[in-house]
């Protein structure tokens, strides 16, 4: 929600239309009828596979409810994309030129962004930030704030080198970017599964 706030205070206009994108895992087990686990979707009646997946659509909708509220308060055309895939990196990259996105905003916490720089950068964040097309600006927000590029990269092993003020590479938003016509998008994770 505060990398949706941030989105309509720093780069939404009236004539911004705002993609709400919102991947969630591909289900291919449902909880067994009788309660006890998980069946693979293939092994139970299509009836009891529509009715989780409908049970699934109401929570997406419940989920989905208050950021396409703050949207309408804020007067600006919103639309959303559901995608069903276990590759979130790749479903929203695919987007990028289907939807002709010039600015697209993902929300991250402390966490997961810490995980990503131990991990050289595998953290879905890392992933788009550098394999977006360049007409593309990604903009990472934890906690409100926009995160710079090199909050994003594995740590350095070495600490002799210093950096003065011309070094640092921190990501600025440029007036350019900000066109009355951009497409922005914003990404969240599931709370449920």
């Amino acid at each position: 929600m505060k990398a949706l706030s941030w989105t309509l205070m720093n780069l939404a206009t009236l004539s911004t239309t705002l993609y709400l994108i919102h991947v969630f895992p591909e289900i291919n087990h449902i909880p067994n009828p009788l309660g006890i686990g998980m069946v693979p979707r293939n092994q139970v009646s299509a009836e009891q596979v529509e009715s989780f997946m409908a049970q699934e659509r109401g929570k997406r909708r419940e989920l989905l409810h208050k950021f396409l509220q703050s949207c309408s308060n804020s007067k600006v055309k919103v639309d959303t994309i559901l995608i069903e895939s276990d590759l979130v990196a790749k479903a929203i990259l695919d987007l990028i030129p289907i939807l002709q996105i010039r600015n697209l905003v993902i929300g991250a916490n402390k966490f997961h962004l810490r995980k990503s720089r131990s991990r050289k950068g595998n953290g879905v964040a890392h992933q788009i930030l550098h394999n977006a097309p360049q007409s593309c600006k990604v903009r990472i927000i934890c906690e409100g704030k926009e995160v710079n590029e090199e909050m994003m990269s594995p740590p350095p092993q070495t600490l002799t080198a210093r950096t003065s003020a011309n070094d640092t590479s921190m990501t600025r938003i440029n007036e350019e970017d900000q066109q009355h016509d951009s497409v922005s998008c914003i990404c969240f994770k599931p709370k449920f599964r």
